[in-house]
């Protein structure tokens, strides 16, 4: 079966402890759609507390089960309906990608005095003071956990950069540590280096860390049994960390556990090849150049030619390594890297990465249910937001799960309507998808000799009339303006 992968979540997902009841509850019926993979959100303690979506991570160990923070549950639910949850994703058929933030670390319980230099925020490469000593919370000894599964201290030699020095003014300080006094080697030269993001910044040259780190990665596999990770902020890890974690993963759970790292940088596609391969290959990367040419297209209209929609985009470069999207917590409204595709286009993006052949589609948790949320103008008033669920969606994702297989034929020599056509396989009966951003069309595309004289229907009710494949295997498909149409087999 096509695999397709959900991100169940989003930034604004209620802070209600309810998410783990609520995938209990829609584990049966996503199954029955198709869907074969559930990336949940980051299940550890934050520095948020109850209130943390899991960024900021504090105590990876603490799984809702510890009263930290001032919360024994996390945002999501408690340890004991994690572990029910993932139980009967597993019940379904479902396998589970856990969320891995191991770039930083955040809510340290105590303060120590350490040495830094603080740096440019826009160019870290760049020292602006002296050798000085601050003040900062950069001790973990985690007191509500009590070195319950592991009684690893972190301390200032744990971190590359902080950006808390008590007494001083916000900025960027680099670390003067035991391991070296500089920057971790990433592949991007943005703003210098691009190591420092946020919070306490991880040290992968100490030794102590890469063993914590490695022990936590079985121990969470031993707790959960996922089949896979979701890799935060990879752009700001060094890739040689990756590549060695993933392998002692490996190895440890004796798995080939799937990985797919967050680098995302829309149009740098020699950014992301860049670091697959400096990770020997270890990870998939999601597709943001992808995701960018969708957003690019749904607000362009017919005046983006749809050949070039796969133009400089990992799928294409490197099929083998894309998990592609539609959207994701980043980029719905309100966030920083806010570029949402607009409903109109959504199902024509969404047929471009599930019913093809390339890459590894996953559906963004708005898109398949409809979400809502509040935010506060500049006058103090509250508006709501809306993110619809988009049209067909579930149509879309049942035809890659029934029909999405075999031979592709492609049809791409018109600027506003591409076509394609999936012949099947000795299981699963194939499909044509035909798609425009102007006006409808009818194009002939070819099934093959196995469907002469058979009838398709469209799935997604755009159109009505049927089409029956001539003898010699061809068929004249149709689509609605600025839509698209999925036709498989009638039903006898």
């Amino acid at each position: 079966m096509n695999g397709t992968i959900i991100q169940y979540f989003h930034w604004y997902t209620p802070g209600d402890g309810e998410l783990w009841d609520e995938v209990i509850k829609q584990a049966q019926w996503i199954s029955s759609l198709g869907i074969t993979d559930v990336w949940l959100p980051p299940a550890y303690k934050g520095a948020g507390g109850g209130f943390s979506n899991g960024y900021d991570p504090y105590d990876l160990f603490d799984l809702g089960e510890f009263d930290q923070k001032g919360t024994v549950p996390t945002k999501y639910g408690t340890k004991e309906k994690y572990l029910e949850a993932i139980k009967t994703l597993k019940d379904n058929d479902i396998r589970l990608i856990v969320d891995v933030v191991l770039n930083h670390k955040a809510g340290g319980d105590e303060k120590e005095k350490f040495q830094v230099v603080q740096v440019d925020e826009d160019n870290r490469n760049k020292d602006i003071s002296d050798v000085i000593e601050i003040e900062s919370y950069t001790k973990f000894t985690f007191p509500g956990r009590q070195g319950q599964y592991s009684d690893f201290i972190w301390d200032f030699n744990c971190f590359t950069g902080v950006d808390y020095a008590e007494g001083r003014g916000p900025g960027i300080y680099r670390v003067i540590t035991d391991y070296g006094d500089g920057w971790n080697e990433v592949i991007s030269h943005e703003k210098g280096n691009f190591d420092y993001l946020m919070n306490n910044d991880i040290e992968f040259r100490n030794p102590n860390v890469i063993n914590e780190l490695n022990y936590w990665g079985q121990w969470y596999h031993e707790q959960t049994g996922f089949s896979g990770v979701r890799l935060d902020a990879v752009k700001h890890i060094t890739p040689s960390f990756y590549k060695n974690w993933l392998y002692t993963l490996r190895e440890n759970t004796g798995e080939n556990i799937f990985a797919v790292g967050e680098y995302w940088a829309p149009g740098r596609l020699d950014l992301l090849t860049a670091y697959i391969d400096a990770t020997d290959g270890s990870m998939s990367l999601f597709d943001s150049s992808l995701q960018q040419n969708f957003v690019n297209a749904s607000n362009m209209g017919d005046q983006f030619d749809l050949r070039k929609i796969f133009d400089e985009t990992l799928v294409q470069a490197m099929p083998d390594k894309a998990v592609t999207v539609v959207g994701n917590h980043d980029t719905q409204p309100l966030q920083e890297l806010e570029a949402p595709v607009e409903k109109w286009f959504q199902p024509i993006a969404y047929a471009l990465i599930l019913l093809r052949e390339e890459g590894y589609p996953c559906v963004f948790y708005p898109h398949l249910y409809g979400v809502s949320y509040w935010d506060e103008g500049d006058n103090g008033e509250r508006y709501e937001i809306f993110l619809d669920k988009t049209p067909h969606i579930e149509d879309l994702i049942k035809a890659r799960a029934h029909n999405a297989y075999g031979l592709q034929r492609d049809y791409f020599e018109d600027a506003n309507c591409l076509g394609w056509t999936r012949e099947g396989d000795d299981n699963n009966s194939g499909c044509a998808v035909l798609l425009s951003n102007k006006d409808g069309y009818t194009k002939p595309m070819e099934m093959g000799h196995g469907y002469a004289g058979k009838v398709f229907i469209d799935v997604t009710g755009n159109r009505q009339e049927e089409v029956t494949v001539n003898d010699d295997g061809w068929g004249d498909f149709h689509c609605p303006a600025g839509g698209v149409s999925v036709w498989v087999l009638k039903e006898n």
